[in-house]
């Protein structure tokens, strides 16, 4: 039996271990996944021609890990409150950064459009009001770690997200990944872990600006009923080509929990099979690790390639979860236990 502590950094280090193995095929169709590296079975160097990451080593984390990092720093730092300026400010800081070191690996749509209008003069309530992509989820993990289920968590969701994903499916789908998250730190059934983002959608999608698309809490529960039971070339196939694996927030995280639901007894299958998608490969299977991180735990994930990528990016991943548990714990009034161990 895991402890909340072994959770809380399995969520993060599954995070990073499904961005990791998503890296090198991002942006990158399954058949050219294919033709360039074959079956993805684990860390891959990224090839020369790959259009996003060209030449990284394997192991390298990508915008999905870093900015829910920032975000991570952002609640400590804020005893659990993210001012939504000071989020962009450091959003725009860390893409500066990416175009030092000569990375294509940028802003994404969402968040660049709500960027130009904060930095244009338009408050913090409006300049997301388009948000429908995953953004908002790729990096709301910590919120998870950090805050029980329940309104506070949508509350802090909303709070976390409105500055870029001011939508209901963008807020849907982050407080989806949220309480997975969050739910899975506190022990729950990995099958109750996602009832509880079907319910976290619902009431997700009555936040925020409304826009046209598809229900995300109600993708997420006809996805889990009909691949359940798939074999992982039907479901390869059935999320391909009926879910989809493009940076909208009603594909990808929808996509994320269809691996969570058929193949979650086993991460590293999981996450390998989120890698060899195509499309947006480096979120699909980010999202994917840390619902299953946090149900699995650090001792659930392998050691061998999750060491590498701490190694590669130099990360220390327990401090981050000691950090967002102290949140949790005096979230839920000194009721969290203690540290149940595992260390990243």
């Amino acid at each position: 039996m895991t402890g909340i502590r072994d959770r809380a950094v399995g969520a993060l280090a599954g995070l990073a271990l499904g961005d990791a193995l998503g890296m090198p095929t991002q942006s990158m169709s399954r058949r050219r996944i294919a033709e360039r590296y074959g079956l993805v079975t684990g860390l891959l160097d990224a090839a020369a021609d790959q259009p996003i990451a060209p030449g990284l080593p394997a192991g390298t984390v990508t915008d999905d890990t870093e900015q829910a990092l920032l975000l991570a720093r952002l609640l400590i730092d804020g005893a659990g409150h993210v001012d939504a300026v000071a989020f962009a400010e450091a959003l725009s800081r860390w893409e500066e950064e990416m175009v030092r070191r000569g990375s294509a690996d940028l802003l994404g749509p969402s968040t660049r459009r709500a960027l130009q209008r904060l930095h244009a003069g338009e408050p913090p309530e409006e300049s997301g009001r388009d948000g429908t992509t995953n953004g908002a989820a790729m990096r709301v993990a910590p919120v998870g770690i950090a805050v029980p289920v329940g309104d506070a968590l949508l509350d802090a969701v909303v709070a976390a997200g409105r500055v870029t994903h001011n939508t209901g499916i963008g807020i849907a789908a982050a407080a989806a990944v949220a309480a997975a998250v969050s739910a899975g730190v506190a022990g729950a059934a990995q099958a109750d872990a996602l009832d509880e983002a079907e319910r976290a959608a619902a009431a997700g999608a009555q936040r925020g600006h409304w826009r046209a698309g598809a229900d995300v809490g109600a993708r997420i529960r006809w996805v889990r009923g009909w691949v359940r039971g798939m074999g992982r070339a039907a479901l390869t196939d059935a999320v391909v080509d009926v879910v989809g694996t493009s940076v909208a927030a009603q594909e990808s995280v929808v996509a994320a929990f269809a691996l969570v639901e058929a193949l979650g007894s086993d991460p590293l299958d999981a996450l390998t099979v989120a890698a060899g998608l195509g499309g947006d490969t480096d979120t699909i299977a980010a999202i994917c690790g840390a619902v299953l991180g946090a149900h699995h735990g650090v001792a659930g994930l392998p050691a061998d390639m999750l060491g590498t990528v701490c190694r590669v990016n130099r990360l220390d991943l327990a401090h981050v979860a000691d950090g967002l548990l102290a949140l949790r714990h005096r979230a839920e009034g000194g009721g969290a236990g203690g540290p149940g161990g595992g260390a990243v």
